[in-house]
């Protein structure tokens, strides 16, 4: 099904932040907190810097986890492709990453996938001398299970109740995943879908097989970094962040100078911005006074596998593993991000550019027609409920009801009426008073049943827009934050090749697709 895509400034659609739209009109409060504007002449300095500091040492310790990870599953040939370029120091990655969501979860989670694999096309073409690598990190220390043990699809809400939670999700197995929720799903579910989870061990291969299936094609590379070999790597940070706690003191430090600027920060430090995932496979908090320095360093430097980096260090354990250009994410992954330029500067690793993802609305045939049925216009959708009704019934004439110009009338008459009382009696002036009131309120009150009156008229037409507004913003949010890619999927198998098609990641602008 072809599809039309129109696009709009992000400040238009009144759905984001104001960090974020701030940030793409590069207002100057917060230049100090990103490192280089994500823009295509950009990269070339980003590409030198990244060069000079990424070693071979480290090409061969990711290729070699990649070629681990892979091994054993049929690799789609242009992800085996990818892997292989990794190993040339003239590529590079542009990563995103995400959380490990039952069936992808909501849409969002391909937009950043999509973006990246735009991207690294779009830097292809800008510098062809490189290559570069789309990167999918998947979030598999996470522990927060309750985020992601559920999606909706067609408004039937599926959740997995696993036991065993609370250590890194990853790592969780797919225990009564299959009744409780692949035999449940609708028969016109993909087979890719069900195989995923119905053929892999844990979560994490479960999230990988599926991301491989939606975006092998296009030679997408995932990453579990849960793997004792990569956190090697990040033995030296383990031991300045036991010893001096430097993260906490740059976050510190910048999140002053954001809330200076006007800025909430994101994301909450702590003085040891790690966890210890014990010997039942529980991920804990670690406290500075929880044992000495001596003993941890002495534990990190045995065994840096058990250690695992939080929201703060996660970012800065990614860009040691890859060649990484770019980090691609959401509104709340930007301004987290932009708390953290200092905390790269304590570990001496480059910060990336910060590239806002990709954002969309999708319009299927028949939301198309019912938006045209009711007059509107792409950027009407955004408009709250309330002015686009009264944008309907202008169109379709119904008589605006406004008591306004009688109430003015009755407050002179009343205000005459009281100037005459203080001259004849002024006690009386209360009582006038008190009348006036009245009369206002029983003004009031006819106004709003002549409005009433004037709606019935055109209530069909006021149901239809309140059940196509609900349809495309769930709850009043952006659709790409609920909705699956399921409930387009099924009915538009070109849905990710029409992405790639509309999505301009450099342009920084929110995307409407329009089926026709």
């Amino acid at each position: 099904m072809p599809t039309h895509c129109t696009t709009l400034p992000y400040a238009e659609t009144g759905a984001f932040s104001g960090l974020l739209t701030d940030y793409i009109a590069q207002k100057p409060e917060l230049a100090a907190f990103y490192h280089r504007w994500p823009s295509l002449e950009n990269f070339a300095a980003q590409i030198a810097e990244k060069q000079a500091s990424y070693s071979l040492e480290a090409r061969q310790r990711l290729v070699a986890a990649l070629r681990e990870q892979y091994a054993g599953s049929e690799t789609p040939p242009t992800i085996a492709a990818n892997i292989e370029l990794l190993a040339q120091e003239t590529t590079f990655a542009i990563t995103t990453g995400h959380q490990l969501n039952l069936m992808t979860g909501p849409l969002y989670f391909l937009y950043k996938i999509v973006s990246a694999i735009k991207l690294s096309r779009d830097l292809k073409a800008a510098y062809p001398q490189y290559d570069f690598v789309p990167v999918y990190w998947l979030a598999s220390e996470d522990h927060d299970f309750a985020e992601i043990n559920h999606f909706t699809l067609f408004g039937k809400e599926y959740r997995w109740d696993a036991e065993g939670t609370g250590g890194p999700v990853g790592r969780l197995p797919l225990t009564g995943l299959d009744k409780q929720i692949i035999s449940q799903l609708p028969p016109e579910v993909p087979a890719a879908f069900r195989a995923a989870y119905t053929e892999a061990a844990t979560l994490a291969e479960a999230t990988r097989r599926l991301v491989d299936a939606l975006f092998g094609a296009y030679g997408l590379v995932s990453l579990d970094a849960d793997r004792p070999a990569l956190k090697q790597a990040l033995l030296p940070v383990l031991e300045q962040e036991i010893e001096g706690q430097a993260s906490n003191a740059a976050v510190q430090a910048t999140n002053a100078r954001l809330e200076a600027a006007g800025y909430k920060p994101q994301v909450y430090s702590r003085s040891l911005n790690l966890f210890l995932i014990n010997e039942t496979g529980q991920r804990q908090r670690l406290e500075p006074d929880a044992a000495g320095p001596a003993d941890l360093l002495a534990q990190a430097r045995q065994n840096p596998a058990q250690f695992s980096p939080n929201v703060v260090l996660r970012p800065v354990y990614q860009e040691l593993l890859l060649p990484n250009l770019a980090y691609i994410g959401g509104g709340a992954e930007v301004a987290y991000w932009f708390q953290l330029k200092d905390v790269f500067a304590a570990f001496g690793v480059p910060f990336p550019i910060v590239l806002p993802r990709n954002s969309a609305l999708y319009l299927s045939r028949a939301n198309a027609g019912k938006m045209r049925k009711l007059g509107l216009e792409i950027p009407d959708l955004f408009k709250p409920l309330p002015e686009l009704k009264k944008q309907v019934g202008t169109a379709l004439g119904q008589e605006e009801i406004s008591l306004g110009e009688q109430q003015a009338q009755i407050k002179t008459a009343f205000e005459q009426v009281a100037a005459l009382a203080q001259r004849l009696d002024p006690t009386l002036v209360k009582a006038v008073a008190a009348e006036a009131q009245k009369a206002a309120v029983v003004l009031a009150g006819l106004e709003k049943r002549l409005s009433k009156a004037a709606e019935i008229k055109h209530e069909t037409a006021y149901a239809q827009l309140a059940a196509f507004k609900e349809k495309l913003f769930p709850e009043g949010g952006l659709q790409e934050r609920s909705d699956n890619v399921l409930s387009i999927l099924i009915n538009n198998p070109a849905f990710i090749e029409q992405l790639l098609a509309a999505f301009e990641p450099l342009k920084l602008e929110f995307a409407v697709l329009e089926e026709y």
